[in-house]
């Protein structure tokens, strides 16, 4: 039985996080499209149990959540088989370390939207939470809609206090929307108009909670290094959760049993 280097691995999982769709992830590697999609699911489901056990009593004053549109198999108007149509990922951004504290990939059902809140405000204990909702129409001159690759533009946000006492002066979505055009940038799944949609559930998933893994200790953020003085400096660090930059290989060594023993 062939077993991947170490070097492979890391670079499947570089050429996913950047963009890179399966089937040319596993051109760029000489990989077949059956191995990268195998160390996409073993190691997407470790970043999520990695996650939801690091990212716990965090620092956040300040978070901002969304949500952001994608399918699987095929769009709601042409969904023919059971699992496909729209699927949602709901996430939570830290405004200062910029981490992503919290996500989920789901249907955008009120269950769900109150089961990722929960998990975001950590039981709710002292949290100031407000909301914002966005108005949309479709510009009247006819020009500029047919130039337009969305039509619809915001009209009107209307900010209001739901629990405790937000400071209003706070409330944005700038950060978690800047965030999701970063996932429809570093996910092949999230792009528009293109045939890298994912085909699976599951596999949407594994592949969400390895872009946050490398987002969250493997990427520098350009603001975060500027503010500490030109030293790279990725989301985990400004949080707390972690000294240095880490690298894929790092997250690939942390997958290893006897490393998840010792640690235990």
């Amino acid at each position: 039985m062939n077993v991947l280097t170490t070097e492979t691995r890391a670079a499947i999982v570089r050429a996913l996080v950047e963009g890179n769709s399966v089937r040319a992830t596993a051109r760029l590697t000489g990989t077949a499209k059956a191995t990268v999609l195998k160390l996409l699911v073993e190691l997407g489901e470790f970043c999520s149990i990695y996650q939801d056990h690091t990212l716990r009593d965090l620092p956040c004053r300040r978070v901002e959540a969304d949500e952001i549109w994608a399918f699987c198999g095929a769009k709601q108007k042409n969904a023919t088989k059971e699992g496909q149509g729209d699927i949602w990922t709901f996430t939570a951004i830290d405004a200062d370390s910029k981490l992503m504290v919290s996500w989920l990939v789901g249907q955008r059902t009120g269950d769900n939207a109150h089961r990722f809140m929960a998990d975001v405000a950590f039981g709710w204990n002292g949290t100031d939470y407000a909301q914002i909702i966005k108005t949309y129409g479709t510009p009247l001159d006819e020009t500029e809609r047919q130039r337009r690759y969305s039509p619809a533009v915001c009209t009107g946000a209307i900010m209001t206090p739901i629990m405790g006492k937000p400071d209003m002066g706070n409330v944005s979505t700038s950060f978690v929307e800047r965030s999701n055009l970063s996932i429809r940038m570093g996910m092949r799944r999230f792009t528009r108009l293109t045939n890298g949609f994912s085909k699976k559930a599951e596999n949407h998933a594994y592949a969400v909670s390895l872009y946050f893994m490398h987002y969250n200790y493997c990427r520098p953020h350009m603001t975060l290094t500027k503010e500490n003085g030109g030293i790279k400096t990725a989301p985990a660090m400004a949080a707390g959760i972690a000294d240095h930059m880490w690298t894929v290989e790092e997250i690939l060594d942390k997958m290893r049993p006897d490393y998840l023993l010792h640690s235990n």
